[in-house]
């Protein structure tokens, strides 16, 4: 297709609006095959109005108001964030439930990937020898010891993918009896036992921490804890280590891929680095995906509360019956009344890069979010770093940042991540996979040994929507039997875990 002839794309019939697809932009009198003539500049992604809106009048995107009109904004000009005041959020004590229930019809295909069996039933994606900590303290005695196990011991167990450090900031000067004190703890113990560590728990602690290293063992007999106050000096300290490491190592070395259904895949989706294509292109891909995992049998998380609050009222009625709804709104609650003590509201997202991308505000964001989740009935919800419960579609409470996010994701249990971006992340989880798919041609051109998949083909009319969704769902299966690997897994990169800790320091 020729990228010089002006292309907009409107979502909906009863938009007013319409994002601007042409690589460069468009210049001011850039006339479209309709009849709409600019009248100013616009670059790639930004709206245009496609017809004069007066002040106070709606401003409609996906088929919902995205805000208001600050001033008259004329047809074929730019409808930029500083004309556009924000609606108030759907009130959330007169939302339907359950009114939008659509029926789970299996594939006709029974899927199946090759995973590692772990002995209380569940299956992990690799296999990695995962030490935790129960305060930030030892954080720096583990990393040496980690890098001695890398160099000297992995070489010699060739079936296991690695060893983790799962530091973290918390375990120590914290209002460790708080109310929300529960967050941080449960994370950091079901991360401890990730099904991708194989059941091999190792816990190194200090000894005079508030966290006592037994709240994280999972009702385990206490021979994986290490208490560093309790050996002789700094070389004992790494010796036990190394010699606790190796015990498990040896164990771990015996596991084998094998043949596992899909049901027992846990896949969380989340977007980072997002722009206007991201409603378009990528985020309505990975919906299908969803779809199609949710059919075979698998278990989707979809999170970040701030980016589902102001497209509340469109996932209530998919909530699978009162219960999930009700919860769905505890959560919701829970974060406006967090952001209410911080003395913050949601218009601290998007970010200014979201805002180059060409989102205005958090609802056009929220909007083009929550279609990650696909069309299928949500049949639990998640406090943040719960462990999943139930198999099917999940809404996992988690603030939208990609870090905090990711770590609570994988508390939760997922064995990979897919992550779409329009406007580009190099970030990596450090225990599971993560799947990039871009928006946008252009960040495929500029990334292309860090995206794995390209939705943006999907802007100019080259591939579909169901298409991308199927090669997610096959690149998906691929990379969780371990025959296909991530970008970011092919360079190594990790990031830090975060915690969300919204109790006090003390």
């Amino acid at each position: 297709m020729d990228s010089e002839i002006p292309l907009f794309i409107k979502m909906n019939a009863n938009d007013n609006t319409a994002i601007i697809v042409n690589t460069r932009g468009l210049m001011k009198g850039a006339k479209f095959l309709c009849g709409l003539t600019l009248i100013e500049q616009i670059p790639q992604g930004h709206k245009v109005a496609l017809y004069d809106i007066h002040v106070g009048e709606e401003i409609i995107r996906y088929g919902e108001v995205i805000g208001y009109a600050k001033d008259l904004i004329k047809k074929g000009s730019w409808i930029k964030e500083s004309l556009i005041n924000m609606p108030t959020p759907p009130k959330l004590d007169s939302l339907p439930f359950s009114t939008n229930l659509k029926k789970v019809e299996p594939l006709e295909e029974d899927f199946t990937f090759l995973g590692y069996r772990n002995s209380d039933g569940s299956v992990g994606t690799k296999n990695l020898l995962g030490i935790t900590t129960s305060v930030q303290c030892v954080a720096g005695v583990l990393e040496y010891a980690t890098n001695r196990i890398k160099e000297d011991l992995l070489p010699k167990f060739p079936n296991v993918d690695g060893v983790i450090a799962l530091n973290h900031n918390y375990g120590c000067g914290v209002a460790i009896n708080a109310p929300d004190a529960e967050i941080p703890i449960r994370t950091i113990r079901n991360l401890a036992n990730h099904p991708n560590f194989g059941g091999e728990v190792m816990i190194v602690g200090l000894g005079c921490e508030k966290i006592v290293p037994t709240q994280l063992n999972n009702g385990n007999n206490n021979d994986n804890i290490l208490t560093l106050q309790n050996e002789n000096g700094f070389s004992n300290m790494i010796d036990s280590i190394l010699a606790m490491a190796e015990q498990r190592l040896n164990r771990l070395n015996n596991r084998k891929r094998e043949v596992c259904p899909i049901s027992e895949l846990v896949i969380g989706v989340q977007c980072g680095g997002s722009d206007a294509f991201s409603g378009v292109t990528a985020n309505p891909s990975l919906g299908h995906t969803t779809d199609l995992l949710i059919r075979a049998g698998a278990t989707v998380l979809f999170s970040e509360v701030t980016e589902v609050r102001d497209a509340i009222h469109l996932l209530t009625p998919r909530a699978e019956n009162e219960e999930v709804g009700q919860a769905l709104i505890r959560e919701m609650k829970w974060y406006d009344e967090y952001l209410k003590r911080g003395k913050a509201d949601r218009s601290a997202n998007p970010s200014p890069g979201n805002k180059l991308g060409g989102l205005s505000n958090v609802v056009e964001k929220s909007l083009g979010s929550i279609v990650k989740s696909g069309t299928l009935p949500i049949v639990d919800v998640l406090a943040p770093g719960e462990k999943v419960k139930k198999k099917g579609l999940i809404f996992a409470a988690t603030p939208a940042s990609d870090f905090v996010c990711g770590t609570l994701q994988l508390a939760s249990g997922i064995h990979l991540q897919v992550f779409t971006t329009g406007r580009g992340t190099p970030y990596n989880l450090t225990v599971a996979p993560v799947l990039k798919v871009s928006t946008r041609n252009e960040l495929q051109d500029q990334w292309h040994d860090l995206i794995d998949i390209n939705a943006g083909k999907i802007a100019i009319g080259e591939s579909s929507i169901q298409d991308v969704g199927w090669e997610i769902f096959k690149n998906i299966l691929d990379v969780a039997s371990g025959t296909k690997q991530t970008w970011a897994d092919k360079w190594g990169i990790q990031n830090d875990l975060a915690l969300f800790n919204p109790s006090p320091v003390t």
